[in-house]
């Protein structure tokens, strides 16, 4: 009988009992995640009775990346949890390391989505229909020529996802990696490809450019780098290099100096493959 069967699946758990649950509950596996590029999985942990489902990245199954030689996927992936957990943001799942079926690997909590046209906050849409308040990011035209946009609502969440991509520079905000989740949060997956020292940004999310930091965030970016000078820079340090987690700070002081949305580099590409 299979742990989703013994146990009804939890989605509502605490963060401090799903960290728990993540890091010591018996790993079942359900089956692989089709698309994804490294070892995706998807599984139920069980521990004392409690039950939920959640991602499993074996390092194992890790393609190895020229322009990200150190470390591994699965503990950027935990990286960029720290740094979100320490915002208060509540962007990324829970996700430690921890060893599984098939190795050690990060292990994230699934998130249930919502569904339906009401729940899109970025995404393709028809050029003519561009919702209002959204940010048309870039053409596109499909295989019988209509032409689309590229586009994302003018949401607070979106923004401060944003924000969490600049401080991580990350290599891979596509459309998809946004999930709008059940209680109306939006939340941010797939983050092994994070704290490169050498600007890596590429997003879907460039509608916010030069806008200036909300009071909010900016006071949240400044507790962020308050953290940065304690404890969060050793957890981070045994998980990155030194210098990625240097980058990381000053990639920090830059935008609170500039204090507003950082402008893509237009010596680059700056916008994921597959976008969504």
């Amino acid at each position: 009988m299979s742990g989703s069967a013994r146990h009804r699946l939890r989605s509502d758990l605490p963060v401090e009992e799903a960290v728990r649950l993540l890091r010591h509950g018996d790993l079942e596996l359900e089956g692989r995640l089709r698309g994804a590029s490294n070892t995706t999985l998807r599984a139920v942990v069980t521990l004392d009775g409690v039950a939920t489902r959640c991602v499993y990245k074996p390092i194992a199954g890790e393609r190895p990346l020229w322009d990200f030689p150190d470390g591994t996927l699965a503990a950027r992936e935990v990286a960029a949890y720290l740094v979100s957990e320490a915002t208060g943001w509540n962007i990324v799942p829970p996700t430690v390391l921890r060893d599984g079926p098939l190795g050690p690997g990060a292990c994230q909590l699934w998130v249930p989505t919502r569904t339906g046209a009401d729940a899109l906050r970025v995404g393709f849409v028809p050029a003519e229909r561009l919702p209002a308040g959204w940010h048309a990011i870039a053409d596109a035209v499909d295989d019988d020529g209509g032409e689309y946009l590229l586009a994302h609502a003018d949401d607070p969440g979106l923004a401060r996802i944003a924000l969490l991509d600049v401080v991580i520079n990350n290599a891979d905000r596509k459309g998809g990696h946004v999930l709008p989740a059940l209680d109306g949060t939006l939340r941010g997956v797939d983050h092994g490809v994070t704290f490169h020292v050498e600007d890596k940004l590429r997003t879907v999310l460039w509608g916010f450019v030069g806008r200036p930091l909300a009071a909010e965030d900016r006071a949240t970016l400044e507790s962020l780098r308050a953290a940065l000078d304690g404890d969060l820079r050793e957890r981070l340090g045994e998980l990155l290099t030194v210098e990625e987690v240097e980058a990381t700070v000053a990639r920090l002081d830059r935008l609170l100096a500039a204090g507003v949305f950082p402008a893509p580099d237009p010596g680059r590409y700056v916008v994921p493959w597959p976008p969504i």
